[in-house]
C-alpha cells in the first residue's frame, strides 16, 4: 500500500496504476466514499494505456482518521502532495460531486499556477456554492445540510443505507432496478471512513464558495451531470459551472443520477475518454 505524508502528518493512500510515462489522470472521489469509487473509469482507461491514479481523501477510506483539516483547502493541498510526489505532468483531474469541488480548488490553486495540469473534469459537482445565501438564493437550505448531520450522529450506518438505496443512485425513481450489490460497495466504502470526517465534511462540500477557483481556471474543462441528480441539483451546480469557467463544455444527461459514474459508466466512460483525446 502506498501513503504520502502531509506537512501536518495526515498519511494519504493512493493508487498508482500503469506506464509511469504515460499521461496521468488523476480521480477524485466524493463524500463519504474513496478511491475504490472510481474502479470503473480507473480499469477502463488503464486499458487504453493511461497512467491512473486516484487517492484517499484524508479522513476517508486507507487515508489517516485525523481529527483536523476536514475542509477543501486541506483537500486541495493533500492531492497537492500526491501529485508533487508522483511529480505528474500534463495530468488530467477528474472529480466527482465533492472530488469536484477538490479538483477545483486544487486546479486553481496548486494545478495550474505549477503547470502540472492539463485538463479537468467536474462530474455532478458542488461548485461554486451549495448552500443559500443572500448572494445565493437558489441554493438549498442550511436546515437540508443540518439533516445530513443529525443523522449522520444518530446512526451513521443507517443513514448510509438510505443515501445509497435512494437519491444518491436514483434507486427510489419508479421503475428503476435497484443493486443490493452496488448499495453495499458504497455503504463499504462510507463505513471505512472516519465518523468526524464526513460529518465535517458535510460543511466543506456545502458551504465553500468555489465561485473564485471557477473563474480562475483557463484549461479545459468538461462538466457533466444527471438532470435527475438528487443530491446536487444541476442547475445549481453544472450550468453555474460552465458559465463561469472560461473554457468549458458542457453535457448534461437526461435523466441520469448523481452516483452516474457508477450507473452509467457505459456512457460516461467513451465521453470521457472522448474529451481527453481532443
Amino acid at each position: 500500500m502506498a501513503f504520502v505524508t502531509t506537512e501536518d502528518g495526515t498519511e494519504i493512500f493512493y493508487k498508482d496504476w500503469g506506464n509511469k510515462d504515460a499521461q496521468p489522470i488523476v480521480f477524485h472521489h466524493g463524500w463519504p466514499l474513496s478511491s475504490d469509487d472510481w474502479d470503473a473509469q480507473m480499469l477502463f482507461f488503464h486499458s487504453k494505456g493511461y497512467r491512473v491514479i486516484a487517492s484517499d481523501r484524508r479522513g476517508h477510506g486507507r487515508s489517516t482518521d485525523i481529527g483536523t483539516g476536514h475542509d477543501m483547502d486541506h483537500y486541495a493541498s493533500d492531492v497537492s502532495a500526491v501529485v508533487e510526489h508522483l511529480d505528474l505532468k500534463n495530468a488530467i483531474h477528474i472529480g466527482h460531486s465533492t472530488g469536484g469541488g477538490q479538483v477545483a480548488r486544487y486546479v486553481a490553486q496548486f494545478g495550474e499556477p505549477q503547470g502540472r495540469v492539463a485538463k479537468a473534469v467536474l462530474v455532478a459537482a458542488v461548485p461554486p456554492l451549495m448552500v443559500q445565501t443572500d448572494a445565493n438564493p437558489e441554493g438549498l437550505p442550511l436546515s437540508v445540510f443540518d439533516g445530513f448531520r443529525d443523522a449522520l450522529a444518530a446512526n451513521r450506518a443507517e443513514f448510509f443505507v438510505a443515501v445509497a438505496s435512494g437519491p444518491f443512485y436514483g434507486f427510489n425513481r419508479d421503475g428503476t432496478e435497484a443493486s443490493q450489490a452496488v448499495i453495499d460497495n458504497w455503504w463499504r466504502q462510507g463505513m471505512t471512513g472516519s465518523a468526524l470526517a464526513h460529518y465535517e465534511g458535510i460543511k466543506a462540500f456545502s458551504e465553500t464558495d468555489q465561485t473564485e477557483d471557477l473563474r480562475s481556471i483557463s484549461v479545459p474543462v468538461l462538466v457533466m451531470q444527471g438532470d435527475d441528480d438528487q443530491v446536487v441539483p444541476y442547475k445549481d451546480a453544472s450550468l453555474k459551472q460552465h458559465e463561469l469557467l472560461s473554457n468549458s463544455t458542457l453535457k448534461i444527461y437526461e435523466g441520469f443520477p448523481h452516483g452516474m459514474l457508477t450507473t452509467h459508466a457505459d456512457v460516461l466512460n467513451p465521453d470521457l475518454l472522448e474529451f481527453i483525446q481532443q
